[in-house]
Formats: C-alpha cells, sequence, structure tokens
C-alpha cells in the first residue's frame, strides 16, 4: 500500500503531531474491485500520543469519480467523512469501539500505522447507495436507449420491505 498513509511510530513525540495527505485514484486502483475510477481526496489527521496511548482524528474531504448507474457516465461525487481511532499495543485481531473510537491493535515491533484501508473503507461507505445523475444530466445517447426518458427508480412497496414488520414492533410499545 502507499506508504504515504503511514504514521511512524518510530520516533513519534508526545503531544499533539499533524499529519496531511492526498488519496487519487491510483491509490483506489491499488485495491481489487474498487468502483471509484478517480478521486481528489485530501487527508488531515491530529494524532496524540500520550505514554503508550494514541489517539487518532482524521477528516477526510474531496471528491471521487464513480460510474453512474443509470447511464454509466463518470459522475463525480462530494465525499466529507472522518474517522477517530485508538491505537492498542500487543497481539490481537479485529476492530472494538471504545469511547466512540475504533480500536486497533498494531504490533509492538511494528514501525507504523498504515490508514490506506482504513481511508479506502470509510470512504467507499460514505458513498450512496444509488449513484446516479440529477435529472437531466444523465448521457443522452444512453438515455436514448432507455426508451428516451430516465426511468424512475422503483420504490419498495410495504409488502416487498423485509423490515416492515418491525415498524409494527415499535408502534405496539
Amino acid at each position: 500500500m502507499d506508504e504515504k498513509l503511514l504514521i511512524g511510530l518510530d520516533g513519534l513525540k508526545a503531544g499533539r503531531s499533524h499529519f496531511e495527505w492526498h488519496a487519487d485514484g491510483k491509490f483506489f486502483g491499488d485495491f481489487e474491485n474498487s468502483e471509484i475510477l478517480d478521486a481528489d481526496i485530501d487527508v488531515r489527521a491530529e494524532v496524540e500520543k500520550s505514554g503508550a496511548s494514541i489517539l487518532v482524528d482524521s477528516r477526510v474531504e474531496g471528491t471521487v469519480t464513480v460510474a453512474c448507474d443509470r447511464c454509466l457516465a463518470d459522475l463525480k461525487l462530494p465525499v466529507e467523512t472522518g474517522f477517530r481511532l485508538k491505537v492498542r499495543f500487543g497481539e490481537g485481531e479485529g476492530l472494538a469501539e471504545e469511547d466512540g473510537r475504533e480500536v486497533i491493535t498494531v504490533e509492538d515491533r511494528e514501525s507504523g500505522i498504515d490508514l490506506g484501508q482504513i481511508l479506502y473503507d470509510y470512504v467507499y461507505t460514505s458513498l450512496p447507495l444509488v449513484r446516479v445523475h440529477p435529472d437531466g444530466e444523465c448521457d443522452p445517447e444512453v438515455v436514448k436507449y432507455l426508451g428516451g426518458t430516465v426511468p424512475e427508480m422503483p420504490e419498495a412497496s410495504e409488502s416487498e420491505n423485509p423490515f416492515a414488520s418491525l415498524k409494527t414492533l415499535l408502534e405496539k410499545k
């Protein structure tokens, strides 16, 4: 992964440190099956080290380019997200949450924290499930093959919605 998204632990001084990175289309292209075609993402992180505790507060802003679900043309979407981490040293698997922070475990012998996968995951999950151009902005050549009009996205009826029965549970209380 891109070493630019590494927080070096060797020489990280006690107190607050600031880091800035830029992620582009190449960064996202390094991930298998990425639907992100291009990107212009700025990442700012504030790292606070106090004894054996390391806290990371990050802000992620920019744009990504994906294919429109309707016309398959490039669609630029804004991204505004962030993540809060607590770094634990030792052996362990999986992620947990503590004090509103995602806890990651880093082996004692590691020389840095790679934020690449975490950045990818947060950017990807911040994108809308349905990615379409605003009305009238889809590729007209493709729209003409769709019957000349852009089809409406179907709304799920109550009977097709698997969560509809949960609504009645809330109403009984």
